[in-house]
């Protein structure tokens, strides 16, 4: 494991593994099938980096992922059931701990992944290729889950310290579904803290706002705009 280095105000910034870990779970969970043409060996695919990106953003800013199930909740497309996820989102410790803030650049939310794939790709549980010219609309950076890191995510889902991961996946599973990536973009873009972040810098958190957001949709007194500030 690699050590934790100290990020802007203290606070340990990720590390390599961690970010690892997350590409690696997101690829077992959103992954779609593989085809003849994918490399041998693979077991799911996200052709997409800008997906993945957007994905990465909401396993590690609790409190947008808790804004994104409000917004669903508010628009019919869950059930009220999910208010008390959005509430442990925000209160509890664990979900807390593993926030770490994305950069804004041009395309939203990034963060360079070559370092946390190269490591993937050294125990064999995933799989990395580029396609197409750089600087063209074929451009694309795929990613691709082996066998054995399938294998690898079963056996992190029953660790009591890592099987966070697995379980905050499923979340983001759920909102992401098999939507593209510019368009998960765009729901972030909703977002005015997001939206106004200067490029180059980090994304600063809204858990005061969402906050907010969970009352009034509590007592059924709710807008379903996630257009409002930050906190």
């Amino acid at each position: 494991m690699d050590a934790d280095p100290v990020g802007d105000g203290g606070r340990p910034s990720a590390t390599r593994t961690q970010h690892a870990i997350r590409i690696l779970v997101l690829l077992d969970k959103c992954g779609e099938a593989v085809t003849d043409s994918d490399p041998d060996g693979s077991v799911k695919a996200i052709r997409s980096e800008l997906r993945l990106q957007a994905m990465d953003f909401w396993m590690r800013n609790p409190d947008y992922l808790a804004d994104e199930l409000i917004s669903q909740i508010a628009a019919g497309d869950l059930s009220d059931s999910f208010l008390d996820v959005a509430r442990h989102l925000l209160d509890d410790p664990e979900p807390d701990l593993h926030w770490y803030p994305m950069p804004r650049w041009f395309y939203g939310a990034y963060e360079a992944i070559d370092d946390a794939v190269a490591l993937l790709e050294t125990y064999g549980l995933a799989t990395f290729r580029r396609t197409g010219e750089p600087g063209s609309k074929s451009y694309r950076n795929r990613l691709y889950l082996t066998a054995d890191g399938a294998n690898a995510v079963a056996e992190l889902a029953k660790d009591p310290v890592l099987n966070w991961y697995a379980k905050q996946v499923e979340l983001v599973a759920l909102l992401a579904k098999d939507t593209v990536g510019d368009k998960l973009k765009e729901r972030q873009y909703e977002q005015a803290t997001y939206a106004g972040t200067e490029l180059g810098l980090d994304i600063a958190p809204i858990t005061d706002y969402v906050r907010v957001r969970l009352a009034k949709l509590s007592s059924q007194d709710f807008g379903t705009s996630s257009t409002g500030g930050g906190s």
